[in-house]
């Protein structure tokens, strides 16, 4: 499985999930995920040593197409990784809470 819905990601919040946000600052700034931690997909080569491998990293993004592709690359070094299908866009679309500003 290498994409997850909204729903999926909500349930996995509440248990504690890693969420990854690959936007850009600006992007992340304007509103994301609550707790979501900022690497954004430019910086991901320089800071994939920050991301935990203990256990799994949901990726989001605006719209799913930058996780979906940072997901593959993780997979394929061995990161139990997956992407949120609709990204962010979904996400405040589903009325769940959201993060305007740098804080998590």
């Amino acid at each position: 499985m290498s994409e997850v819905s909204i729903e999926q990601l909500a349930a996995a919040r509440t248990a504690g999930a890693y969420v990854v946000d690959v936007r850009e600052p600006q992007e992340y700034v304007g509103g994301h995920v609550p707790g979501a931690v900022l690497v954004p997909m430019s910086q991901l080569a320089a800071r994939v040593g920050e991301l935990p491998t203990d256990r799994p990293l949901y990726l989001i993004c605006r719209s799913g197409n930058r996780s979906l592709q940072v997901t593959t690359a993780l997979r394929a070094h061995g990161y139990d990784a997956v992407s949120v299908r609709g990204g962010t866009e979904a996400w405040i679309a589903s009325g769940r809470p959201t993060v305007i500003g740098a804080d998590a």
